[in-house]
């Protein structure tokens, strides 16, 4: 597959690798810093023909037929865009999808109308640390999936908090339909520069059958994440730092008592889960995205950024409950999300 990547910061150096771990062909890569094309060419011994500042002139040259935009969000809409329209048949677009509900929107009709390939990049359904505690909550010893709980350092929102909403939808199969949400009062430098801001403090999710996403990523936490699912019969714990998994389950004799019996006899178990690598994770969401298979679409991309605004607008409320299936949620906001 003839790819190129747009946006060579950290997160685009990532990009190279998973293509080159697909055993694509990388034909160009754009930035409008040098010093960014510079640690790109040096980290990848890339010619200076694979070097663009001009994106007129890397779709003319190279023709590609995938396109890997790995921009702050405030330019994704605009790029992905101009990829559908100069020949693209494969897009995959950093997190998150966008800065507004309007620009996901217009970014799955032009790839639509272009008869493009959109997808996002949100890894956790390729990730052990998701896919293992799946598999575990959905035995007859859990019993199902209740609630979800992450809590974590301030990672902000959209930059992060972003994937575990995905990740959520992925583990119940079901979608959020009303948010409520917290944020920190006090606003920290956002390391992408002064005109981001990304917020921190708590949210709940609730989805139509009643399964629950709590986070707390407030501005006065400072270490670590990591997730605990508490489940009809049992609890699950992962540190996803150090991989850590812990389980306890009532024994099978006790599972038709009341949930009031919550001190019943247990089992207790310990496991080890390899924290994720990066590369494999995005080559295999490239890998999805040509294939069809498994794909995180950009209705999927478009839901987390749902969820986002719905976010915000129940802070603004006050912590206020807001539907996300009831028509209120301001399609046109734009945010200064990184």
């Amino acid at each position: 597959m003839k790819t190129v990547v747009i946006g060579v910061g950290r997160m685009g150096r990532r990009h190279v690798h998973a293509i080159r771990k697909l055993g694509w062909m990388l034909e160009g890569v754009y930035d409008v810093s040098a010093n960014s094309l510079e640690l790109a060419a040096q980290e990848h011994q890339l010619e200076s023909r694979q070097l663009f500042q001009s994106l007129d002139a890397m779709f003319a040259q190279c023709r590609p037929e995938v396109v890997v935009i790995a921009t702050n969000a405030d330019t994704h809409c605009e790029l992905t865009c101009l990829a559908a329209q100069s020949g693209a048949k494969y897009i995959l677009v950093e997190k998150p999808m966008a800065v507004s509900i309007e620009e996901c929107d217009r970014m799955i009709e032009v790839c639509r109308e272009a008869g493009v390939g959109l997808a996002v990049n949100h890894q956790m359904r390729f990730m052990p640390t998701y896919s293992v505690p799946k598999a575990l909550f959905q035995g007859p010893e859990f019993g199902g999936l209740c609630s979800m709980t992450v809590i974590a350092g301030n990672f902000g929102f959209a930059m992060n908090g972003s994937h575990y909403f995905e990740a959520f939808r992925f583990l119940t199969d079901e979608v959020p339909v009303e948010v409520s949400a917290w944020f920190s009062s006090e606003l920290v430098p956002n390391p992408r520069g002064p005109q981001y801001q990304d917020r921190a403090g708590c949210i709940r999710a609730v989805t139509a059958s009643g399964k629950r996403l709590y986070m707390d990523v407030s501005v006065d936490q400072g270490h670590g994440f990591g997730c605990t699912y508490a489940c009809r019969y049992g609890i699950i714990t992962l540190n996803e730092l150090s991989g850590e998994l812990a389980s306890s389950e009532r024994e099978s004799q006790h599972r038709d008592l009341p949930t009031t019996r919550y001190g019943m006899p247990c089992i207790n178990k310990r496991y080890a889960v390899s924290p994720p690598d990066l590369i494999d994770t995005t080559s295999a969401v490239l890998q999805a995205l040509v294939t069809g298979k498994n794909s995180v679409s950009g209705e999927v991309g478009r839901q987390v950024v749902e969820l986002l605004v719905a976010a915000h607008q129940s802070a603004d409320e006050g912590g206020s409950p807001v539907r996300m299936d009831g028509g209120k949620l301001d399609r046109k906001r734009v945010f200064n999300w990184a």
